[in-house]
């Protein structure tokens, strides 16, 4: 049992406990190119959640984490078969009612730690924030905390060689061949605004990749996959303490 674990500890175990941070892993249940499973971003969700939670309770931190959410927003591959899409307006109502319970039982800092690129949580926070005035919410996105230049050699943010070597560090047995993955090749945004990054338009998947990855993963290794893990884990970990000891946020 992992006492910071919301799914894995007991109701007899929580009755000495006082948690100074809640931390809300959130996924997406969607097609990884053909190599890699639906669930990718739960099981990374999941793992590095409580990897980094485990540091952060073994420094001294009170942090507990909650079951992570399987669906995110796919409102672009909805001609993919079973990609699951939750509405934004969706994830702001399951986030209000979560956010409702913390902060009647006094937990006032939650973090949510995103697995998915199509979420996006500032929005959501920004409105709860006023809703919630004694909550400090936050959020962060795992595949943006390092630089991947240092561990991998190819691009990409769908089922690619970070997300790949991860998965074979984590779930080898979910992962099949590398042979029988697909390139990743992606098409660029005809208009140059989309492409160079300060303008959005949401990508439509099946329009945009033939085998729903963006990236080369044939690259991966768990080797890499593990020391990119270890080290994200390492610095989520110390975010993750900082955050539960902090009393004040500004100085």
């Amino acid at each position: 049992m992992k006492p910071y674990l919301l799914a894995e500890t007991n109701y007899k175990a929580l009755q000495e406990e006082k948690f100074e941070l809640a931390i809300l892993p959130w996924g997406a249940t969607e097609a990884h190119n053909y190599h890699l499973p639906y669930g990718t971003d739960v099981y990374e969700a999941d793992h590095i959640a409580a990897e980094s939670a485990r540091i952060a309770w073994e420094w001294g931190a009170k942090v507990v984490v909650l079951p992570t959410v399987p669906f995110g927003v796919n409102s672009g591959q909805t001609d993919i078969l079973l990609d699951l899409n939750m509405h934004p307006s969706t994830q702001l109502a399951v986030l209000n009612d979560l956010v409702e319970v913390l902060d009647r039982q006094g937990i006032r800092k939650l973090v949510v730690l995103n697995s998915h690129g199509g979420n996006d949580f500032k929005p959501i926070l920004r409105e709860l924030g006023v809703k919630y005035p004694r909550m400090h919410l936050s959020f962060c996105f795992w595949f943006n905390i390092l630089d991947r230049q240092g561990y991998f050699e190819e691009k990409g943010d769908h089922a690619d060689e970070l997300e790949t070597s991860v998965m074979l560090h984590l779930r080898p047995d979910l992962v099949l061949p590398l042979e029988e993955a697909g390139d990743g090749a992606a098409k660029q945004h005809t208009v140059a605004a989309f492409r160079e990054g300060w303008a959005w338009s949401e990508r439509k998947w099946s329009q945009v990749t033939a085998d729903t990855g963006i990236g080369d993963p044939r690259k991966a290794t768990a080797a890499k996959g593990k020391q990119f893990f270890k080290d994200l884990t390492e610095k989520l970990g110390g975010f993750f303490y900082e955050l539960a000891k902090a009393e004040g946020m500004y100085e």
